[in-house]
């Protein structure tokens, strides 16, 4: 199929799409890689009467070390460029794990950074990244801008706090902790696939190798990404051993409330939620023993 009629606009200066934002509102999509957009236009899932194409404005290219050795990134920079950057890779090694499983590579040779977390798929890699990460999100439009977390952005299934005249401009990413462990895990049908099931997990060991932080996060079950509370506390001050890593397992299960979809029924993504946690934190583990080390 061929997508309704629009209008279509190229600014190549951010405050110019800004200003089309605030003109057209709900009317108005933005258009950035295209690779979730041009779909559902040309299946009529989503008809915008104005497109605004950002494509042109290079100034939101691009992924820069903070002063703090924090990592921002600008909303149009490509997630193969994340995927090959040796900066993001030194920064955060937890971003440059999780970036080769973001759809194929054709995919992330156009699929951007904003875009992704724009489209607020609950099944998506960079969303739950960004939770777990404790990342900070810019949001921006024609009468300024404002800054939230990455789990505050989150509201539902492809749903967020950003307003229609607003759009991401950057992504901040926090300074990765020294020695801290981590892991990623997803079960899909095939690679590039959406993920049914993921977890990524964040460990902090103390000289004792007793837990002395530990987040984990979930996504593929729920609207949003979700983030195990209760066994990230369950955790802390305690041995991180095979015991521990099973209680994990059946306290992430337990705890999930999953929907069932064409993709796999709930008892499916409860179980197999609690092994992705009890894997990604046994990666955690191992990786939080080698910087003890280190």
């Amino acid at each position: 199929m061929k997508p309704a009629k629009f209008d279509y606009y190229a600014p190549s200066e951010l405050q110019e799409a800004l200003e089309l934002l605030q003109q057209h509102g709900d009317e108005a999509k933005v258009l950035a890689g295209g690779q979730s957009l041009v779909p559902l236009m040309n299946m009529r899932l989503a008809r915008p009467a104005v497109i605004v194409d950002i494509n042109r404005i290079s100034a939101l290219e691009y992924h820069a070390r903070t002063p703090d050795g924090g990592l921002n990134i600008g909303s149009l920079t490509r997630q193969r460029t994340m995927e090959q950057s040796e900066l993001v890779r030194e920064l955060n090694p937890l971003i440059s794990e999780v970036m080769p499983l973001v759809g194929h590579f054709q995919v992330r040779n156009r699929g951007t950074i904003g875009g992704s977390i724009a489209h607020a798929d609950p099944a998506g890699e960079l969303p739950a990244l960004c939770v777990a990460l404790e990342a900070e999100v810019v949001l921006s439009s024609a009468s300024g801008e404002r800054t939230v977390t990455a789990e505050d952005l989150f509201l539902t299934y492809f749903t967020t706090t950003m307003e229609p005249t607003e759009m991401i401009t950057e992504v901040r990413f926090p300074s990765w902790t020294p020695g801290r462990g981590w892991g990623f895990e997803e079960m899909a049908r095939r690679h590039g696939d959406f993920a049914m099931v993921g977890a990524l997990a964040l460990l902090q060991l103390d000289g004792k190798q007793e837990c002395q932080g530990a987040q984990i996060t979930l996504f593929g079950v729920d609207g949003t990404p979700v983030r195990a509370v209760e066994a990230e506390e369950m955790l802390q001050g305690r041995r991180v051993d095979q015991s521990a890593l099973e209680d994990v397992a059946k306290m992430v299960s337990d705890s999930l409330e999953p929907e069932s979809d064409l993709h796999a029924s709930a008892e499916y993504r409860r179980e197999v939620g609690g092994v992705m946690a009890r894997r990604a934190l046994t990666a955690a583990l191992s990786r939080a023993r080698e910087g003890a080390k280190a």
